[in-house]
């Protein structure tokens, strides 16, 4: 899929036409975003990657800049609309919507986007496979094409200190992303981030389902990684913006075709 996304940069004439508008009228870029993350988060409950009211996915407002949407704690994933998500500026009051704002969402997703201009989005869920791999306290390693979107791009948050309530910790988690499109936290679970909702989603999905191939192969055997010439050379095709924002477009046209609910 990812492969294809190259393809089409290479061919077409306009290849700023495959990636979302940058210069559209906010309030319009405002609706696609909070559509696209009503989407991800119907995808993340569709997955199984929601646990009790864990899990959060949020994207910055595209007019006020100190502003993110988030979904509301206590509302599950698989019922997620977008007359539902919270507007919440970085000082965590709730400027629209209703609903309860979970205090690790805002400690994790303020932090990380008042530090870091360029994110657009982040996501972070328990799913199993990702909070199975993360007790290890290691990076994922190149034993697939696929993983090889991490590699060399992603950082490890080496120690736990419980739910994540204090800044400083968000400042950490912050800084470790700021030039990574991944994290793992130990003893915790998955977070990435992006320039979109599709990116950062897309980037959770396959992570999650790098870190079940991993473990899977560990425990058959021992796995041979990927050579790091190459796995850096398939990075470049499999862990490209475009890659990760263009792979998440069918997850979205069949969730929204499946639960166009979603979208009220």
């Amino acid at each position: 899929m990812a492969d294809a996304a190259n393809n089409i940069v290479m061919n077409s004439d306009n290849p700023e036409a495959m990636v979302p508008d940058g210069n559209v009228d906010p309030s319009t870029e405002r609706l696609t975003r909070k559509q696209r993350l009503a989407a991800a988060l119907r995808l993340f409950g569709k997955f199984g990657f929601d646990e009790g009211v864990a899990g959060h996915i949020t994207v910055r407002d595209s007019e006020h800049k100190d502003h993110f949407w988030v979904n509301p704690m206590g509302r599950s994933f698989k019922q997620m609309c977008v007359s539902d998500l919270l507007r919440v500026d970085h000082e965590g009051k709730v400027v629209e919507g209703e609903g309860l704002l979970n205090g690790a969402a805002f400690t994790i997703h303020s932090r990380i986007h008042m530090a870091n201009p360029h994110i657009t989005a982040a996501a972070h869920s328990h799913s199993l496979h990702g909070k199975a791999f993360a007790s290890l306290g290691r990076k994922l390693d190149p034993l697939t094409q696929d993983a090889c979107a991490f590699y060399e791009d992603h950082a490890l948050l080496e120690s736990f200190t419980g739910v994540v309530l204090d800044s400083a910790e968000g400042d950490r988690i912050a800084g470790l992303v700021s030039d990574n499109k991944a994290l793992i936290l130990q003893n915790h679970g998955l977070l990435t981030v992006g320039a979109s909702v599709d990116e950062a989603a897309w980037w959770y999905i396959t992570m999650e389902r790098s870190c079940q191939a991993q473990l899977l192969a560990e425990a058959a055997g021992t796995p041979k990684p990927i050579p790091h010439e190459y796995a850096l050379k398939t990075r470049e095709t499999v862990g490209s913006d475009l890659a990760g924002w263009f792979s998440f477009q069918p997850l979205y046209d069949v969730i929204v075709a499946e639960q166009p609910e979603l979208l009220d």
